[in-house]
């Protein structure tokens, strides 16, 4: 629950490389990610290179801050499958978590239905059967902001919902 309950939106990142430990640890964290009917249907890059970090940072929208992270994972799945969203979606909150439980932040950029999806997979050339589904910053924080959250009332029901 530390892990869970202490990770942040990180989006200032210090100039400190990661290991590669640390990269394939999230990567095996993405591995075990639940998946429906165990279909696997995703792909993870690791872009480290500063001049494509800095091309995925003009081309995401909301991830300009992308160009100071060590590193950026990119996950897409294939488009075809049912759930390539929600699997998607299961791996990228599996290397967040992974990434954290090392002291290394990142930020979840969303990659579905996103204007740059195409010119991302383009970039990093990813066959056009895979879909973006997100960008993943990564470093040690430089700072971080503690927001506030919701109580456990206002965000649950028991058994049906009512206004009462």
């Amino acid at each position: 629950m530390t892990i869970l309950k202490g990770r942040r939106s990180i989006r200032k990142y210090k100039d400190e490389e990661i290991s590669e430990e640390i990269i394939s640890a999230a990567i095996e964290a993405a591995k075990f990610s639940p998946t429906a009917r165990n279909a696997q249907p995703w792909i993870i890059g690791v872009v480290k290179e500063k001049e494509t970090i800095n091309k995925l940072s003009e081309l995401a929208t909301h991830g300009k801050f992308i160009k100071d992270a060590k590193l950026c994972f990119a996950v897409f799945t294939e488009k075809e499958h049912k759930f390539f969203l929600e699997d998607g979606c299961a791996a990228t909150m599996q290397i967040i978590l992974g990434l954290w439980s090392y002291g290394v932040g990142s930020c979840w950029i969303a990659g579905d239905k996103m204007e740059y999806a195409d010119d991302v997979r383009a970039l990093l050339n990813v066959p056009e059967k895979y879909t973006l589904v997100s960008l993943i910053p990564a470093g040690y924080p430089a700072d971080i902001t503690i927001p506030s959250k919701k109580s456990a009332e206002e965000i649950y029901f028991s058994e049906k919902y009512s206004e009462e």
